[in-house]
């Protein structure tokens, strides 16, 4: 059985950055209430005159990681695309990957599960290269928030956390024992669905009951989250994962180099960091420039972690997300 390995990553941002203060325009709010609650100073935002959307953006982060890996897209065997912000109900994102990067007919598969989807993601592209099915496969977080956010006071609990953009990763075939991605775990816990969930439009609220009743108090079309319930869960959840992931590959807290969470919330981020006595050069953030991206943060963080070469060779790197379903996970990595 082999080992997968990442061997190419990459990232891309909107270039229109939106403060805290810049929010103030349509809610009310203030860039102390937003970096109290959340960490956040800014966001990225699609500009609408430019032509980002959720899969030019994942595209576009792809080229890099391609390009770092030493392949050509003609090397990539297969793409897994995570978002909960595909551009279109259907098809998904990694169909217009495939087709924006002008591949060839390679397999596309689509991960919805929103903030653990980068995790699950890799998990699945791990299996596929362990079993030997595939060498090169390309894995995508990309996400288009802005264009789904109420921007109003009442939204704003939701609206000031979330930002856009994507990064990827090259997965390759590596024969070498004891590097690469050493295992994934995976959770979930549907009955907290209604907690951090976006209802409409749906099966269940379809197009003929939209058109019908074109109702402009309808919030179901928004994001919704139990903000002090999805946090609570988080930092137990978080927790479990990453010890998870260190006992069953019989290691300690002290062993990890670099640990990167899901951009959710700094004080999420801080308080796991404290639990597990990591130092600020163990623990990666960037929530305060790009606010919670869901599929995509990991990745980006991941990505401008290794840019600034706060991860080297050998480094144990530990990756944990939670979020909505709920879902939770962990990969543990020797780089």
């Amino acid at each position: 059985m082999y080992n997968s390995k990442i061997t190419g990553l990459g990232y891309y941002v909107p270039e229109n950055i939106v403060t805290n203060n810049d929010l103030k325009a349509f809610m009310d709010t203030s860039d102390e209430w937003i970096q109290e609650r959340t960490g956040i100073k800014e966001r990225r935002w699609i500009d609408p005159k430019t032509d980002d959307t959720t899969a030019v953006m994942g595209a576009k982060a792809a080229k890099i990681a391609i390009e770092r890996a030493g392949l050509t897209k003609d090397d990539i065997d297969f793409i897994v695309f995570a978002t909960l912000s595909p551009d279109m109900y259907f098809p998904g994102g990694g169909v217009q990957v495939q087709d924006i990067l002008e591949m060839p007919t390679i397999g596309a598969l689509d991960v919805r599960n929103q903030c653990s989807g980068f995790i699950y993601s890799m998990s699945v592209a791990d299996q596929f290269i362990k079993t030997g099915m595939y060498k090169n496969i390309l894995v995508i977080g990309a996400e288009n928030h802005s264009g789904g956010l109420e921007r109003s006071t009442r939204g704003r609990g939701v609206t000031v956390i979330f930002g856009d953009g994507a990064g990827a990763a090259v997965l390759s075939r590596c024969e070498e024992k004891g590097r690469g991605i050493l295992s994934s775990h995976l959770h979930s816990e549907g009955k907290h669905a209604k907690e951090l969930v976006l209802e409409g439009p749906s099966t269940q609220r379809w197009v003929p009951e939209i058109m019908e009743q074109n109702d402009p108090d309808d919030t179901s079309y928004y994001p919704y989250m139990n903000g002090q319930f999805v946090f609570k869960h988080a930092i137990t959840r978080f927790s479990e994962a990453i010890v998870e992931g260190l006992e069953a590959n019989n290691l300690q807290k002290d062993d990890i180099d670099m640990l990167i969470p899901h951009q959710a919330n700094l004080r999420i981020a801080q308080f796991i960091q404290k639990k597990f006595r990591l130092s600020d050069d163990q623990v990666f953030n960037n929530i305060m420039k790009y606010g919670n991206t869901t599929a995509a943060s990991v990745i980006i963080a991941l990505t401008e972690a290794w840019e600034l070469g706060k991860i080297k060779d050998n480094d144990l790197v530990v990756l944990a997300a939670f979020g909505s379903g709920f879902t939770w996970g962990s990969v543990i990595m020797r780089w």
